[in-house]
């Protein structure tokens, strides 16, 4: 099959499966359109079994899309200080041992389609495994995940390991202390998380900024303060990478370790 074999054939079946009838035929859409259409189709999929057959020709098809996006290795990137990375990229395309999602209480990704959110982004290139995995632990759990707490599940068709899951807190008009505090706790259960899991390196996205309303600067300081408290504690040698998705992100931790 070819990459194009295979995408129509997902958003054939992910058509099927939803009882949608569509009068559209993915074979007259153009590439990014059907890219489009299939990455949709996924994002608003609720969790349910799907078929091996399925299964392989997504995992292929992730496979081959991740490849072309072009896959970061840890190995690749240069420290600021020792233990301590700053990379500017798509976490998705990050080949290190564990990546840090910043969820919402559902923990199911997001369901926009097409949505430009981490979230996302995650479950869009992890596959429908990673949306399924997660209503599993919270089936199991019962209730929706609380505020700084976190979750590990495995990073399917991802380049890392494992995806670690919290869910950061939402500030409205002003910060508080408390959403200090969850913040703080939001990193803290992720590195504790990963050791539990002899996690040996782990890259952090920018938890509750943008959508979340948590200021940039703040979040930032809040990162390196307990991380690096954390390493000093427990004497844990665990790789650290912030990833940051805009230049005023990474200028603000450049500035950061640039003080430190």
């Amino acid at each position: 099959m070819t990459q194009t074999e295979r995408r129509i054939f997902l958003i054939k079946e992910l058509l099927s499966e939803s009882g949608k009838i569509s009068r559209i035929s993915p074979e007259k859409l153009s590439s990014a359109d059907q890219k489009n259409l299939l990455r949709s189709l996924m994002n608003i999929r609720m969790p349910a079994p799907a078929s091996d057959e399925f299964l392989k020709i997504q995992n292929e098809y992730l496979t081959i899309a991740l490849d072309e996006k072009g896959i970061t290795d840890l190995s690749d990137l240069t420290p600021v200080q020792d233990d301590f990375y700053i990379w500017q990229g798509d976490i998705a395309t990050l080949r290190c041992d564990a990546i840090v999602n910043a969820a919402n209480s559902r923990l199911l990704g997001c369901f926009q389609p097409l949505h430009n959110c981490i979230d996302n982004c995650i479950h869009t290139y992890s596959g429908i495994q990673l949306r399924n995995k997660c209503h599993e632990i919270m089936q199991r759990q019962g209730h929706e995940e609380p505020t700084g707490k976190a979750k590990i599940t495995p990073a399917y068709n991802l380049p890392c390991e494992y995806v670690i899951h919290t869910v950061g807190p939402i500030v409205n008009n002003f910060l508080t202390e408390e959403h200090c505090r969850l913040l703080e706790s939001c990193y803290l259960s992720c590195l504790e998380t990963a050791q539990k899991n002899d996690i040996k390196s782990i890259a952090f996205c920018c938890i509750s900024t943008g959508v979340f309303g948590f200021p940039q600067k703040e979040a930032a300081e809040i990162a390196l303060k307990t991380v690096k408290k954390f390493k000093a504690e427990t004497g844990s040698g665990i790789k650290i990478i912030f990833n940051v998705f805009k230049d005023e992100d990474r200028e603000i931790y450049e500035k950061l370790f640039g003080k430190n």
